[in-house]
């Protein structure tokens, strides 16, 4: 059991991937027992599903690739076991009493809520003092990194400020998610795999250059701070000029890439697939605004947020955690006919959660996708996890 142990937490994305996967299954079953009229939630739908995913369970999946590439990025030594253990302690407790808190008592969920805001200070520390050591040059990717960090930092705190009751009290609630998910999770992903992903591509395609604007991030970052403030501020229609601004910045970049998901490995398109979705996203949020304007009692629920938290968080995810999952395993980066399965299946989930938001527009049972939805989802990462977690436990 010690040998084991020793293994298991020899690597960091070993830990926080496995405790960031049952979280993620937890909340969403969460989301299941709440639809099905199984349980009744002490809290609120943006508390339990929006808030916990964003602020608890993809900061930890991210966590466990960070600790592993920044040290990299920036010539500097590993993280050193001792301390990131302590995080993923501290995480596990912050996250397992949370969880619970939902079920239970409201003042449990804030107090767990910002002990959980504590571990996540410390864990930008962590980073941002790598940062600061190194002394290489390019350290722009990882900059950018900290900036969605830390806007992560204040999104959250500005979401357990609204837990105290005010006439702002919702507003503070929305602008923290808003900004939680445009300007935290997908910032600090696209950071991460506007470097990655092409660097993958040379390293796989023979003849590939890398061709990334200069500029690329500063104008995403721009754009999405306008975003987050009309999500948050104005009406629909306002999206209009943001939405297609992103889109033609994202759908020229990945042309200017020429990332195409034919003649390349499954561990490769899986990849560009995951990004094909931002373009595809902000596309449909324009259509959304159009219609909008032409019929404002069409009901587009939350189907721009899922395209982009399925689609593009969580299919980067199953292609980064399947990767460095082998990886760092000893064994090669490859996806065989079973994950190659399940990366389809998952795409098929997203165009279900899809359907589902327009569900609404036609009569249909609305529950009954919404279920189906969750099912499938846990059902999926069930089957991703028989695998890969099950590496992951083993240690290297």
């Amino acid at each position: 059991m010690k040998n084991w142990y020793t293994k298991f937490i020899s690597q960091p994305h070993q830990v926080f991937f496995t405790n960031a996967t049952l979280f993620l299954l937890l909340f969403i079953l969460a989301l299941f027992l709440n639809y099905s009229g199984i349980v009744t939630l002490k809290v609120s739908l943006q508390i339990f599903h929006a808030y916990a995913l964003i602020f608890i369970v993809f900061i930890q999946f991210f966590l466990g690739f960070l600790f592993v590439v920044f040290p990299k990025f920036l010539l500097q030594a590993d993280v050193s076991s001792k301390v990131y253990m302590k995080q993923v302690f501290l995480y596990f407790i912050g996250s397992l009493g949370f969880y619970i808190s939902i079920f239970t008592s409201i003042s449990l969920n804030i107090f767990f809520a910002f002990f959980l805001f504590c571990v996540q200070l410390v864990s930008f520390k962590t980073l941002y003092d790598i940062h600061i050591k190194s002394t290489t040059k390019d350290k722009k990717d990882t900059f950018w990194v900290l900036i969605s960090f830390f806007i992560g930092l204040v999104a959250n705190f500005i979401f357990i400020c609204s837990f105290i009751q005010s006439d702002i009290s919702q507003l503070l609630q929305q602008f923290s998610i808003n900004s939680g998910f445009y300007l935290f999770i997908f910032m600090l992903i696209f950071s991460i795999a506007q470097r990655m992903v092409p660097f993958f591509s040379s390293a796989k395609i023979p003849g590939y250059k890398i061709n990334k604007s200069k500029y690329l991030l500063e104008s995403v970052f721009v754009l999405l701070v306008l975003k987050v403030f009309i999500l948050t501020f104005l009406t629909t229609p306002y999206n209009l000029p943001i939405d297609i601004a992103l889109f033609a910045v994202f759908a020229r970049e990945f042309i200017k890439w020429k990332i195409s998901v034919r003649n390349i490995s499954a561990i490769m398109w899986v990849l560009y697939l995951s990004l094909y979705w931002i373009p595809i996203g902000f596309f449909l949020s324009s259509v959304e605004s159009i219609l909008y304007l032409y019929d404002n009692s069409i009901v587009f629920e939350k189907s721009i947020i899922h395209v982009f938290a399925l689609g593009y968080f969580c299919t980067i995810l199953l292609g980064f955690g399947t990767r460095v999952t082998l990886g760092h395993s000893g064994a090669v980066p490859t996806a065989n006919n079973f994950t190659v399965i399940l990366y389809l299946a998952f795409q098929l989930v997203v165009l279900l959660r899809l359907f589902t938001a327009y569900s609404i527009n036609f009569s249909f049972d609305y529950l009954f996708f919404i279920n189906l939805s969750a099912i499938s989802f846990l059902l999926l990462f069930i089957l991703w996890s028989s695998k890969y977690i099950v590496i992951l436990l083993k240690g290297k």
